[in-house]
């Protein structure tokens, strides 16, 4: 069995919202058998095991642009619908923070866990806020990090642009 020797690859991606409070972008994260009515890129997210929003609960999220054939999530011209299976695996209500894994998918992610948090950006803790969003996972097959972490910068903006806009 081939091991992979190279170090997991992380990062960080944030988003300032000017308009949405912390807790009603908080309430939109652990609503997590729904974000596909928010993320842009997201066809379909819905619930197949467990309670939504709570521990061990997992999801189904389909229809999204990434995968390891590159930027496009289909770079051969084949027409097969990207798809994983998510784990929330931690929630911290009282520091509006959640992390979810991968268990299992067709699109190259190996290892990969994922953590969202909800930073006030106001001094009334309503006005505003920061969704930080950073990812671990072990090295893509025909990605660089970089671009891995360009397209999550735009699907946050675009999240972030329908959250502030509602």
């Amino acid at each position: 069995m081939k091991q992979n020797l190279q170090p997991k690859w992380e990062a960080k991606v944030s988003s300032k919202l000017t308009k949405a409070s912390p807790d009603k972008t908080w309430a939109i994260y652990t609503d997590f058998f729904n974000f596909h009515k928010w993320y842009p890129t997201l066809a379909t997210c819905y619930g197949i095991h467990g309670t939504n929003g709570e521990l061990g609960c997992i999801r189904f999220c389909s229809g999204f642009s990434i995968s390891s054939q590159g930027g496009d999530g289909d770079s051969n011209g084949g027409g097969s619908e990207k798809w994983s299976k998510e784990r929330l695996v931690a929630v911290d209500h009282s520091n509006r923070s959640l992390s979810y894994e991968i268990v299992e998918s067709n699109i190259g992610f190996n290892s990969y866990v994922s953590t969202v948090k909800i930073v006030p950006g106001g001094v009334d803790d309503q006005e505003g806020c920061v969704i930080e969003w950073s990812f671990t996972v072990d090295p893509v097959e025909g990605w660089k990090l970089d671009e891995m972490k360009k397209l999550y910068e735009e699907g946050l903006q675009g999240l972030a642009k329908r959250i502030d806009d509602s």
